[in-house]
């Protein structure tokens, strides 16, 4: 009936057996969870050394393979843009200044004119006057 007191304290015992029980069951099993645990201490605090360590070696390979964009070709094309531009302005200028000088010769021309015929008697006949 009582092999080694275990059927007694396991099963038809009171509440002073059962915690008798627990607490031999809490003895045997406590050397392998400390063992256990342990290991699990030891394996996470090897994953974090190795991430620690893998950490500038992750970011190295990551700054490698960031696409470096040249942008000397672009630089190049805008500044040659740029250039045209302000060559066409300029060309632009010039010809807006000749077409003022122009213009100032041509009403000086006309304001000229007029006086010579106004002094000469009037507007020839055909030619309406102003």
């Amino acid at each position: 009936r009582d092999v080694g007191g275990a059927k007694m304290a396991a099963g038809s015992g009171g509440p002073a057996a059962r915690e008798l029980f627990a607490e031999g069951l809490l003895q045997f099993l406590r050397p392998a969870v400390r063992q256990l645990d342990g290991h699990v201490h030891a394996v996470r605090s090897g994953k974090r050394e190795r991430a620690s360590a893998l950490s500038p070696e992750l970011c190295r390979i990551n700054e490698d393979q960031k696409v470096a964009l040249d942008l000397d070709p672009y630089v190049k094309k805008l500044l040659n843009a740029r250039r045209r531009v302000v060559l066409v302005n300029n060309i632009l200028q010039n010809a807006q200044e000749r077409l003022r000088r122009l213009n100032h010769s041509v009403a000086k021309e006309t304001v000229r004119r007029k006086a010579m015929l106004e002094a000469a008697g009037g507007y020839p006949q055909g030619l309406p006057g102003k």
